[in-house]
């Protein structure tokens, strides 16, 4: 029996989040550190900003930016704007882990769809690209 849109889209986002974890255990990270890194590939936010982003408080933002920075993956620095605002940003080291996390994500997720035709993945892409607001 095929399955309706709710249970579709669950059991997807349940495949892709697997396909995060595992790349994640390979680089010893957790899914939420995937997110928070790919968040900052291509921005410097202040700390609530990031939090915000992911969905987390001060206290929880905090601890995720310390292991992070304990790994040398980010670095903290003052706003050049408002000197109350911390920003997060890539090391070089977390710029690296983040570049292959992003190839690794990458052939997780596109071995997913490997067996849809040409014309089935543009569709999807644009499907998802709606659901997220991104069309």
């Amino acid at each position: 029996m095929p399955l309706n849109t709710v249970d579709a889209l669950v059991q997807l986002s349940f495949v892709v989040q697997r396909a995060l974890a595992t790349v994640g255990a390979e680089h010893d990270l957790s899914v939420v550190q995937i997110r928070m890194l790919g968040i900052l590939r291509d921005r410097e936010p202040g700390m609530l900003e990031l939090g915000a982003y992911l969905g987390l408080d001060k206290s929880s933002i905090t601890g995720l930016v310390s292991r992070a920075e304990r790994r040398g993956l980010v670095r903290r620095s003052a706003s050049p704007h408002d000197g109350r605002v911390v920003l997060v940003s890539l090391t070089p080291a977390g710029r690296e882990l983040t570049a292959a996390g992003e190839v690794a994500i990458r052939d997780r997720v596109l071995a997913l769809t490997e067996h849809l035709t040409s014309r089935q993945r543009a569709e999807l892409t644009m499907l998802a690209g709606t659901i997220v607001g991104e069309d």
